[in-house]
């Protein structure tokens, strides 16, 4: 990459975004967020070891074969060892899904059709129980981001857009008392209503919550999509070849038609978390709508360098409103090219440590947003003026990656905590 892009310019850009309460922003929430929480396996926040509060694909995929039993574990395997290396829990329940399909009453691994629409049903229902693991108790990336929405005057309601079947969204706005809409409406059994969803007419200090994929508490009841049954409940669009077909239905369709309508409006902004791009509903949508709309903008935060985000910069190439913002450069404007930081003007330093730094000890400097955690605190902390009360990186990056004494951090989330 002989192109260099200073990412001083971008975020001073993006902070004042932030702070003002103005624009049109969103944020869409992929599977890679929850991850950068680390709990114990009591489930309390910690700062070193520990594990991701969600598990990534990898691990989802063997968490819920090894968790079958007899046949259906024999016939999980059989699939995982026919598809090599390309196996994941997606390219697993797709070929379930066809088997049941395909198969009738003659036999394969073991299992017939209903043998295998039985299997499929088993892997969801595990699917579902990792991810149903509640929100940590301490303070986190998820409480700070509510602290940010709610804790600025606002000309538009923030919307968030996730693919996540967690409840952690709705456990943080809930444990902070913060307002939020997400779809549905009544008291006794909540049922979704695509007409409000379209006509978004709720105030703005309401925040949006889009499940995209469904959610766990969703149930089907007749014709209808309630919420409220608990977490064993569940209407999801699992990650299988059907996917697209089922967005296309009741309620996924108002939600997708949501983010679309959001892309279309002038001078919104959308800022991507934890999002692989391999989504191609999503991206179709992405694409369709930055190109209809050249007003409109992604900010496309990318954990991993700019090599392994093939998926981000090929969209980013072909519509120059999409930006991606990966640890080791940046596709802005069409443009790739590596990080390279600026002289700083006066008082910079401190801010600059929000978003590049090391992720931990004796690694080189990089641009940090790509993690979701250190994404957060950087929009929790847009409207801070005195930077120094976090003690710079070391504070800021010591709360969620452990590299500084616990004094420090606190210091940071005291200073946070005084501001929302």
């Amino acid at each position: 990459m002989n192109t260099f892009h200073n990412p001083d310019r971008f975020m001073s850009d993006l902070r004042q975004i932030l702070s003002q309460g103005r624009k049109r922003v969103g944020l869409l929430v992929g599977a890679g967020a929850p991850m950068s929480l680390r709990v114990n396996d009591a489930g309390a926040l910690v700062s070193e070891g520990g594990r991701s509060l969600m598990p990534g694909v990898e691990a989802l995929t063997t968490q819920a074969i090894e968790t079958l039993a007899g046949q259906q574990k024999a016939a999980a395997e059989a699939i995982r060892a026919e598809l090599g290396v390309s196996a994941n829990i997606e390219s697993i329940l797709t070929r379930i899904r066809l088997l049941q399909q395909a198969l009738g009453p003659a036999q394969v691994h073991g299992l017939d059709s209903e043998g295998y629409k039985a299997l499929g049903a088993e892997v969801c229902r595990k699917i579902g129980e990792v991810v149903g693991a509640p929100l940590p108790k301490e303070r986190n990336a998820y409480t700070e981001l509510v602290s940010w929405v709610s804790g600025t005057l606002r000309t538009h309601a923030v919307e968030i857009f996730t693919t996540n079947y967690d409840l952690l969204f709705e456990e943080a706005f809930e444990r902070s008392r913060a307002s939020y809409f997400d779809g549905f409406t009544g008291g006794h059994l909540p049922f979704f209503d695509p007409v409000s969803v379209a006509s978004d007419d709720l105030p703005p200090r309401w925040s949006r919550l889009w499940k995209l994929h469904g959610s766990l508490g969703w149930a089907l009841e007749g014709d209808s999509v309630v919420r409220g049954r608990g977490r064993e409940t569940s209407e999801l669009v699992y990650p299988d070849h059907l996917k697209y077909q089922l967005t296309q239905k009741q309620p996924y369709s108002a939600l997708f038609e949501r983010l679309r309508q959001f892309l279309l409006t002038p001078d919104s902004i959308l800022l991507t978390s934890g999002f692989s791009f391999r989504d191609a509903h999503i991206c179709a949508v992405l694409d369709e709508s930055l190109a209809m709309n050249a007003n409109a903008s992604v900010m496309a935060f990318q954990y991993l360098p700019l090599a392994s985000e093939e998926a981000a910069c090929k969209l980013a190439y072909e519509r120059p409103n999409l930006s991606v913002y990966a640890s080791d450069g940046a596709v802005i404007g069409g443009v790739k090219g590596a990080w390279r930081p600026g002289d700083p003007p006066k008082n910079w330093e401190d801010i600059r440590a929000t978003f590049w730094g090391q992720r931990r000890p004796r690694e080189q400097s990089m641009f940090l947003l790509g993690d979701f955690a250190l994404l957060t605190r950087f929009c929790a902390l847009a409207q801070a003026t005195d930077m120094s009360a976090q003690a710079t990186l070391d504070a800021a990056v010591a709360i969620l990656g452990g590299v500084v004494p616990p004094d420090a951090a606190v210091a940071v989330a005291n200073a946070v905590e005084a501001k929302a």
